[in-house]
């Protein structure tokens, strides 16, 4: 067996014992599988950029509005509705921390219509084997941060998002089985009816 055999020979086994690499998951697939999430509840673990982690339950009702409920004993909510994010610090007595949800790469997958195919939207989309993962930002705000979209295949299910700020602080939410297409009331999302109830 000469050099060039014997080092080959070895990269030829390891050619027949890796598992065929699972294709990409399309992002017109993607984009499809997001738009008909209209509603969804589901428990959730949060892994915060400190390391420290958090549970509790998600409710999404697209376009627009989501709720994570933080379980005991944090009791923190956070809640987007009517295009504001609010923050409640189950700590304080303030009003509760808002902002505009453009100002978050939530918005991505809130929005009424999401192309994942949109011009400089996706900058990374890519398959390590068990999933897809697909990280996009907004095209036109870049620095608001972005968000990593985390998906299995048959059937396409989204499993777990990263989010990274624009302080580059990222903050991981992995979903438990969703619950889809139930009836959310709108009282879920209200900021302003959340705000007089918690100053009551």
């Amino acid at each position: 067996m000469n050099i060039r055999t014997a080092l080959l020979a070895p990269l030829a086994l390891a050619a027949f014992t890796l598992p065929a690499l699972a294709e990409k998951i399309p992002l017109g697939t993607l984009s499809s599988y997001l738009n008909s999430l209209t509603t969804v509840e589901a428990d959730f673990t949060q892994v915060n950029s400190d390391g420290s982690i958090a549970t509790g339950k998600i409710y999404i009702k697209r376009p627009g509005r989501v709720r994570f409920e933080y379980a005991p004993p944090d009791r923190s909510l956070v809640m987007a509705g009517g295009q504001q994010v609010a923050i409640f610090d189950a700590k304080s007595n303030q009003p509760p921390e808002q902002y505009p949800l453009k100002r978050t790469p939530l918005n991505l997958i809130l929005a009424e219509n999401i192309d994942l195919g949109r011009a400089k939207m996706v900058v990374a989309h890519t398959e390590d084997g068990t999933s897809t993962r697909v990280r996009a930002q907004d095209p036109e705000y870049p620095e608001y941060g972005s968000i990593e979209l985390v998906f299995t295949a048959d059937p396409v299910e989204l499993r777990q998002w990263i989010i990274t700020d624009d302080l580059g602080a990222q903050t991981t939410v992995i979903l438990g089985e969703m619950q889809k297409g139930g009836q959310l009331g709108a009282s879920l999302f209200d900021i302003t009816a959340e705000t007089r109830r918690r100053a009551n």
